[in-house]
């Protein structure tokens, strides 16, 4: 009689334990090749853009770069302030590259936002500060404040507040005030929403994602996908076989 009563109810058990593990695992993000995005997300954008094989044409837009205007190799980075990935390429390998070959002249790199819904608000948040920063100076001034950001940030969505992004502003010496004014700005979402679909056509669904090639003066690169916070040596491979 017992194990007929038990039996139903480990039954029940096992049926609501396997629905709740199946709703929190959609929502919650995976790992890919060291990418962040989520299976709705990927879902979605799949949809609209499939991921293409070989080489697609990308374009730097007038997105700010990092190095000298006519290095031979362009990298062009879609990012995501808040991404734990492109924290870590931007602790482990950008210093690298910068050194071996952005501060040699032999290449550029071109950031471009791809803030992931699921890091929002700020991720795009900070893309717009970042921007605004821009605005009160150059690509120099762009990249000390994104610098900083992933420096100060935590990453997922929680890394920092409004008045994070204030003292940023504050500590590079900028006009925090105009900054403010600037973040509020429609036009800087817009510019950010521009990167976001661009990145939708050439299959960039998580970040960071990279395309390496050779630099042209149309600004419009022609380069595969190379997805994910990658060690050095997969851009050394890239670069230098694109540097002979």
């Amino acid at each position: 009689m017992k194990n007929n009563i038990l039996t139903p109810l480990l039954t029940i058990l096992l049926i609501v334990a396997v629905f709740f593990l199946g709703s929190f695992w959609t929502k919650v993000q995976y790992l890919e090749g060291g990418s962040t995005k989520t299976q709705a997300v990927a879902q979605q954008q799949q949809q609209q853009a499939p991921a293409p094989s070989g080489s697609v044409k990308v374009s730097i837009d007038d997105d700010p770069i990092l190095g000298d205007k006519n290095a031979k190799v362009t990298i062009i980075e879609f990012s995501d302030y808040e991404c734990p990935f492109c924290k870590r390429h931007f602790d482990e390998t950008l210093p690298q590259l910068v050194k071996e070959y952005v501060d040699k002249g032999l290449v550029k790199i071109v950031f471009r936002d791809l803030p992931l819904s699921f890091h929002d608000p700020m991720a795009t948040t900070e893309a717009v500060a970042a921007n605004c920063a821009r605005e009160q100076g150059d690509d120099s001034i762009y990249f000390k404040y994104h610098h900083e950001i992933f420096k100060r940030t935590k990453s997922n969505g929680n890394g920092l507040a409004l008045t994070d992004l204030y003292k940023i502003s504050d500590d590079l010496k900028l006009n925090t005030t105009k900054l403010k004014t600037c973040i509020d700005d429609p036009k800087q979402k817009e510019e950010v929403q521009k990167d976001l679909s661009d990145a939708s056509s050439v299959g960039a669904s998580g970040t960071p994602a990279f395309f390496i090639g050779k630099s042209t003066d149309d600004g419009i690169i022609e380069a595969p996908l190379t997805s994910g916070a990658q060690p050095f040596s997969v851009f050394k491979t890239i670069i230098d076989e694109l540097l002979k």
